[in-house]
């Protein structure tokens, strides 16, 4: 029975995910925008994580489901190599540089906020505990 739950919960949290993928679309090809609609819909989906709007146990399973299969998402782009080996070979080296810069900017990005996010919430749990009388 716990097993049928939490398939049910990943299912749900997907055809979400998936909806708010499909709404978002929908919105950016109204309003004729360059961005995707799932920069967009990851950026609601952030706002209403980060204001405690939507809790984070209501994508929880669905966000590790998706995690899990990550190696999935990366079958295509191996497809696409061994279907245009020519460019491989002419453009290589310079595509393997833009993915390499690419990937090391991400991740110098998301050390720095996540840096920056630890940062502010040792100085908020110090503010508390001397707030609340406690010692740091």
């Amino acid at each position: 029975m716990a097993k049928t739950t939490s398939f049910c919960k990943v299912i749900l949290q997907l055809a979400l995910f998936c909806g708010l993928l499909w709404l978002c679309n929908l919105w950016v090809n109204h309003a004729g925008w360059s961005i995707p609609g799932s920069v967009i819909g990851l950026g609601i989906l952030v706002f209403l994580l980060a204001t405690r709007v939507l809790p984070v146990r209501a994508v929880q399973a669905g966000s590790t489901w998706l995690l899990g299969e990550l190696l999935l998402f990366f079958i295509p782009p191996v497809v696409s190599i061994l279907k245009y080996q020519m460019l491989i070979r002419e453009d290589g080296l310079m595509i393997l540089a833009s993915v390499v810069l690419g990937t090391m900017m991400v991740l110098t990005g998301t050390a720095w906020v996540v840096d920056r996010v630890f940062t502010l919430e040792q100085r908020l749990n110090e503010r508390r505990l001397l707030e609340s009388g406690g010692h740091v």
